[in-house]
């Protein structure tokens, strides 16, 4: 197929492209800064029909981006920063996901897929949830990120395109970048916890996350369906930290702080840090990575689409860190 992509230099659409391409499909990109696309380009060569530069919001780059296109898939969003203006979290998530639906309308593609996050749910109060799951946003990025939803919903009503939505859980893998800093501090014996850490945590190896993509893609008979990827199986965070531990051959944390006064104190260094455009060292995102519970089932993949994530985590973390480790990055 002729497929359109934005977001593909990011850490998911990096790799999504790659398959794509191996896959042999011809592919369209659009692209925020087309140098940072550049290295992708070349790899991938002829499989790359074009790489257009332009924002999310550019009407007149995302259709020819779309030109031609059977399928579109939707992958860019503005990730978590604090230093990052309200507006530009609306701007991208929300304005760039009507604009980039208007588009592949108006070029013919049959299906659009857009990534959205398991954080729409926020913290789960029942678990594990699943699609139906109460939303319950929890900063402004899984709030734009639900309005984004939204708008796919919207457009479900209007008829000749598929429209599928897919929320992975925390991905990981070779190329994140994320979750970088916990494996340092781990490796330092510097890391510490927030609270007991008995709440649960879902991640996904990023493999495992592309093959579901894959399936999605050419799944009959999805329009309008939502679904969540996630690895084999989730577990209580301190049981993940203590994986992740193993991983860089550094004993589990032995720091253990209560969660409460953590939690706010994280609320005034951000309220102090923001106004000033300074990344806060620690902020109520980070503190709430201690206390979420983030289970999910992925029956729904499993049944309608043949979703077989193979990566457990011990064995998804050790690849992970040997590619920090390669890198010169651990």
């Amino acid at each position: 197929m002729r497929i359109a992509i934005t977001g593909a230099t990011g850490f998911l659409g990096s790799h999504l492209t790659r398959r794509l391409a191996r896959d042999g499909h011809t592919l369209r990109l659009l692209a925020h800064d087309v140098t940072k696309a550049d290295g992708l380009v070349r790899e991938l060569g002829e499989r790359v029909e074009a790489c257009v530069q332009g924002e999310i919001t550019d009407a007149t780059a995302l259709a020819e981006s779309m030109d031609g296109c059977e399928l579109a898939l939707h992958l860019v969003s503005n990730f978590r920063t604090s230093k990052g203006s309200r507006e530009s979290y609306f701007r991208i998530n929300v304005r760039g996901t009507e604009e980039a639906l208007a588009a592949a309308r108006r070029a013919g593609v049959r299906r659009f897929v857009h990534c959205s996050t398991i954080g729409v749910h926020g913290d789960v109060q029942s678990t594990p949830g699943h699609e139906d799951a109460p939303f319950n946003p929890g900063d402004l990025y899984q709030e734009t990120k639900l309005e984004a939803e939204k708008a796919c919903r919207r457009a479900m009503e209007e008829p000749g395109m598929d429209i599928v939505i897919v929320r992975p859980c925390s991905m990981y893998g070779p190329g994140d970048l994320r979750m970088l800093k916990m494996f340092r501090m781990l490796s330092k014996g510097t890391f510490f916890l927030l609270g007991p850490c008995r709440e649960n945590f879902h991640a996904v190896y990023v493999d495992d996350l592309v093959e579901g993509w894959t399936k999605v893609i050419h799944a009959p008979d999805i329009a309008g369906e939502t679904f969540i990827l996630g690895g084999p199986r989730y577990l209580p965070l301190d049981d993940y930290v203590k994986v992740a531990a193993a991983a860089v051959g550094a004993p589990p944390p032995r720091l253990r702080f209560p969660y409460g006064p953590a939690f706010a104190i994280s609320v005034l260094c951000e309220a102090v840090c923001v106004p000033l455009r300074i990344e806060p060292p620690l902020h109520p995102r980070r503190v709430r990575f201690f206390k979420n519970n983030r289970a999910f089932s992925i029956d729904k993949a499993r049944r309608v689409l043949g979703y077989d994530p193979q990566i457990d985590l011990r064995e998804g973390m050790s690849r992970t860190v040997a590619w920090y480790r390669s890198q010169g990055l651990l």
